[in-house]
């Protein structure tokens, strides 16, 4: 089980169920586990504007998180790597605010594994980023998982359902074998009131699997809650995916 405080309440999910109920007792989710040791240090090496800007591999696991601009994607990114006041991704209200590839070292030198922040797709994205990232997912020989975000309030429009076909075709290589794994995550989620909830999430499945079926289930998050929700799940997630140890 996994308790956060929401605004009307407490938060937590239970068999794939979603619930709040009012109090002000504070809670703990039994359980949950410590904080991954490789969250503590991270910091950026290079951005990627043209294809021949990409840095060479490290030999260290990569992950790429994408998601249509202004889906909180940097503000994850923060808390997944524990900053809060001094952020390693910047944040803008703006829509399209990361134009390039960032590469991210994350965990003590020489670093656990390579976090890459990609420029937001949709409307206010651009065709050299969709290069650009393509180029990146199909031929990073060490890319392990592509995460993709929709918002929980907005849930997943043309753009989103395009960006999944998309990736589904860019997961098989030529030999028909799987380059990598792809991982739906939902933001906002405290965004959403409390009786819509869990309609909202069922119908985000709904969308995803009939877009890309080889995508894995959401995680459901919300890094604006006090305590952040969702978010410890998220960093077993990547290290699950980077084959690094979550304790």
């Amino acid at each position: 089980m996994l308790l956060t405080r929401h605004t009307k309440g407490v938060f937590w999910r239970q068999n794939g169920v979603y619930h709040v109920c009012n109090g002000s007792r504070r809670l703990h989710a039994p359980n949950a586990g410590k904080i991954l040791d490789f969250t503590q240090t991270s910091e950026f090496l290079a951005a990627a504007g043209a294809i021949p800007s990409i840095p060479k591999s490290s030999g260290l696991p990569e992950i790429i998180v994408t998601g249509r601009a202004n889906v909180g994607k940097s503000t994850l990114l923060n808390a997944i790597v524990q900053r809060s006041s001094n952020k390693l991704m910047n944040t803008s209200s703006k829509a399209g605010h990361t134009k390039t590839l960032n590469f991210f070292s994350v965990g003590a030198s020489p670093g656990k594994l390579i976090l890459v922040d990609a420029p937001g797709y949709g409307s206010r994205g651009r065709p050299e980023w969709g290069d650009l990232f393509d180029h990146y997912v199909q031929s990073r020989e060490h890319l392990k998982r592509a995460y993709i975000l929709f918002n929980a309030k907005h849930g997943l429009n043309g753009h989103d359902i395009r960006m999944l076909s998309h990736l589904s075709q860019l997961l098989m290589n030529e030999r028909g074998e799987q380059r990598f794994t792809l991982q739906a995550v939902v933001t906002k989620a405290d965004t959403v009131p409390v009786a819509e909830l869990q309609s909202a999430i069922a119908k985000i499945k709904e969308d995803i699997w009939k877009a890309a079926p080889l995508c894995l289930a959401p995680i459901v998050t919300s890094a604006g809650m006090a305590p952040p929700f969702g978010i410890q799940t998220l960093r077993q997630n990547i290290a699950g995916a980077c084959g690094l140890s979550s304790n």
